[in-house]
């Protein structure tokens, strides 16, 4: 791959992991109650609390990513976040086998934005960045 293709697709990575979750978060903001309403269906404590701090991730990591600043650190807590609610609302183990599909399917997919993620956490935001900015400076 030509390096000066490096920095394009480093930015568009990026873009397209925070399309995943800067819209996930904004939605739950305007729906907040069916957020919190969702989680605490899954038993999960503290269901407000949850779902702020999931608003405050999936908004403030998309929006880490796109402007490239703190990237390494985004990506992380986006992957943790991610690995958790993969494992609390994409149970498909726990479902009727006609029920699995759809869930299984949704669990490997977050498995491998997970490996996306950490990919970028361990690489960085790439040359067209905040964070390659502040870096020159």
């Amino acid at each position: 791959m030509p390096d000066a293709l490096q920095k394009p697709l480093t930015l568009i990575g990026r873009i397209l992991l925070a399309a995943l979750f800067l819209p996930a978060g904004l939605s739950k903001i305007g729906g907040f109650a069916g957020t919190v309403g969702y989680i605490g269906s899954k038993g999960l404590p503290m269901a407000e609390v949850a779902a702020v701090i999931a608003i405050l991730v999936e908004v403030g990591g998309g929006l880490a990513l796109i402007a490239g600043l703190g990237t390494r650190l985004a990506a992380l807590a986006l992957a943790v976040f991610t690995l958790v609610a993969t494992f609390v609302f994409h149970n498909y183990w726990a479902l009727p086998a006609e029920a699995q599909m759809v869930q299984q399917l949704m669990f490997f997919k977050n498995i491998a934005v997970v490996g996306g993620l950490l990919t970028l956490a361990a690489w960085g935001a790439g040359g067209w960045s905040l964070d390659a900015r502040r870096a020159a400076v």
